[in-house]
């Protein structure tokens, strides 16, 4: 996770409505409290670049 720009990611969320926001953070949770957590990340910033 700390391979991730910090700003990039606060410019992210500013622009979310709270609803957005909300499901992201319920997102966040859900894959953080995943056995396969490495797995989603990883596909995760494949999917970013």
């Amino acid at each position: 996770m700390n391979n991730i720009d910090m700003g990039k990611l606060m410019n992210m969320i500013s622009k979310m409505d709270k609803k957005d926001l909300q499901n992201t953070i319920a997102k966040a949770n859900e894959i953080m409290n995943s056995p396969d957590r490495d797995k989603i990340i990883n596909e995760l910033k494949k999917n970013m670049n």
